[in-house]
């Protein structure tokens, strides 16, 4: 014991797991399995110049079997030991098959861009092929595979990484009948993914499950901000939210899970902003409600660019909060908008007006949550985007 006096450094690894470096060498703080993911990301943290050429996943029983060798003047650590079932990684520049739910969507469709022009393979996974083929016509994406959902297993097996962006739009009026159809969009689907990737034998098991959530997750509030640790709200996107989270969560540990958390989607040809601009063209632009709500928001080329962060990057897993550094109250998203557009924001909609038209519905755009991504910045994730005059000049360029 004296020996190791002085030389016991703690680390933890960027997938969670703690552990001890002795001398070069790894132990684990409990018995779980530690994946070759989370030995390269304890080595890295120690030196940034230790990549895990042979590191392989392993046991505790497996140590007799890692020995040290010196390389630059530190010590890198090799496990010789035979590969156990574990959380895969992929290796840098390694091209992806990468199938996708909601590929048709707002943010799918792009994404699925961002894939092809990076030369990816991209699966599409549908619930109407006619749709698939209108969104995506095979004289301008020839390579694409499609499948409608009684064949997703086929290509869900083999794939490198899933993508789940499918859920019905909630900016609707709130029947009965529509908030069923919400959840059973996001949780069904899910569930149905998750099926199929745990069944998969494992040399066609796709490595990670990128899954999409929202802030909904955290209810609202005017005064709150929450990051990925704060605690659940108690309205009914809240609700969904869990359930949705809960159906993911069904995933084997031999697959990395992202949870992605997404704000508002800003881009010119969908989501919030489609809806918002014709008001301002006309000149009759104005903020929703009290214009006190915040949103947190995210562009949509930095939400892709955070997608595909996931899929190659193992240090990404768990929840990841999907928006901007920097969210902003209603009030001044109107007046940004007004002044990329050269229009007023002087007309505002009356929280009455929306309740009428939206009902339970209007929730959506008369509340908010100041949502901040801290486990990105943690990670370095890189934003296009950080505020929100940046992201609407973006949007509408002059």
């Amino acid at each position: 014991m004296n020996q190791m006096q002085g030389l016991q450094q703690h680390y933890s690894g960027m997938n969670g797991v703690k552990a001890t470096v002795l001398r070069g060498i790894i132990l684990p703080s409990s018995n779980t399995s530690v994946s070759s993911s989370s030995c390269s990301s304890v080595l890295g943290s120690v030196h940034s110049t230790l990549h895990g050429d042979g590191i392989c996943s392993f046991t505790r029983a497996d140590f007799q079997q890692i020995r040290s060798v010196q390389q630059n003047g530190y010590q890198k650590l090799v496990c010789r030991a035979e590969s156990s079932p574990s959380k895969m990684d992929l290796p840098k520049n390694e091209k992806m098959i990468v199938a996708i739910t909601g590929a048709t969507g707002f943010i799918g469709s792009r994404l699925v861009q961002k894939l092809l022009a990076d030369r990816h393979q991209v699966r599409i996974l549908t619930r109407s092929i006619s749709k698939a083929q209108s969104v995506f016509p095979e004289h301008r994406y020839p390579n694409l595979e499609v499948a409608e959902e009684a064949n997703w297993v086929e290509l869900i097996h083999g794939a490198t990484g899933v993508v789940n962006l499918a859920g019905l739009p909630i900016s609707r009026r709130w029947t009965p009948e529509v908030k069923a159809e919400i959840k059973k969009s996001r949780v069904g689907v899910t569930a149905k993914v998750v099926e199929a990737i745990n069944a998969a034998p494992m040399e066609l098991k796709p490595k990670v499950l990128v899954s999409s959530t929202a802030v909904g997750y955290y209810g609202t509030s005017e005064t709150s901000a929450f990051d990925e640790t704060s605690p659940s709200g108690k309205d009914y996107l809240a609700e969904v939210c869990r359930e949705w989270e809960a159906a993911a969560q069904g995933l084997d540990d031999s697959t990395r899970l992202v949870l992605l958390r997404s704000g508002i989607v800003l881009d010119k040809d969908g989501g919030a902003l489609a809806q918002m601009v014709p008001t301002f063209s006309i000149s009759a632009g104005g903020p929703l409600g009290s214009g006190k709500q915040w949103i947190s928001w995210v562009h949509r080329d930095d939400l892709v660019s955070l997608i595909m962060e996931s899929l190659s990057n193992p240090a990404y897993e768990g929840v990841i909060n999907g928006t901007a550094p920097n969210p902003v109250r209603v009030n001044e998203m109107c007046d940004r908008l007004g002044a990329v557009l050269g229009r007023p924001s002087w007309l505002p909609v009356p929280e009455f007006a929306l309740r009428v038209l939206l009902g339970e519905g209007a929730s959506v755009v008369l509340e908010g949550q100041r949502v901040l991504p801290k486990k990105a910045q943690e990670l370095g994730f890189t934003y296009k985007y950080r505020f929100i005059s940046d992201a609407l000049k973006a949007s509408f360029p002059a």
